[in-house]
């Protein structure tokens, strides 16, 4: 039987740069250790348009996604919150939380959102090693 799924919600300020593009690398990369989700604290109307031209230079299709509020999540629960938004979360996520000094590449050129986009995808790809690597830690007797 395989262990279930790290809920992970990954939030930034509008929900239209960092948080979903953590969320597209995790889902992409990290299926089969995370269900991931993102949200915003003030969500944006549309996800940015560098967002979805950098994450194409990855292969991965943004262009169906949009921008959430922590409330259009619901009650659902998480394992795991990873802050990227540099500003204090509601009271109400009540779950381990990790903050990660990302910039906002909103308004940065492109090669600087690029830069952002990869600096994600190392962050992304050191949580999912860190989930294998505990599926795989024997259950203590």
């Amino acid at each position: 039987m395989n262990p279930p799924l790290k809920r992970v919600l990954f939030v930034c300020i509008g929900n239209s740069c960092r948080s979903q593009m953590a969320e597209a690398f995790a889902r992409v990369y990290g299926s089969d250790v995370i269900a991931p989700a993102s949200a915003g604290l003030a969500p944006a109307r549309t996800i940015a348009p560098d967002t979805l031209k950098a994450m194409d230079e990855k292969g991965i299709d943004m262009h169906a996604h949009f921008p959430k509020s922590l409330e259009h999540l619901g009650r659902t629960e998480f394992d795991l919150v990873i802050n990227m938004s540099g500003e204090p979360l509601p009271e109400n996520l009540k779950c381990p939380t990790r903050e990660w000094p990302v910039e906002d590449p909103v308004r940065m050129k492109y090669p600087s959102h690029c830069a952002v986009r990869d600096q994600i995808e190392r962050f992304v790809m050191g949580l999912i090693l860190e989930l294998r690597r505990e599926q795989v830690r024997p259950a203590a007797i």
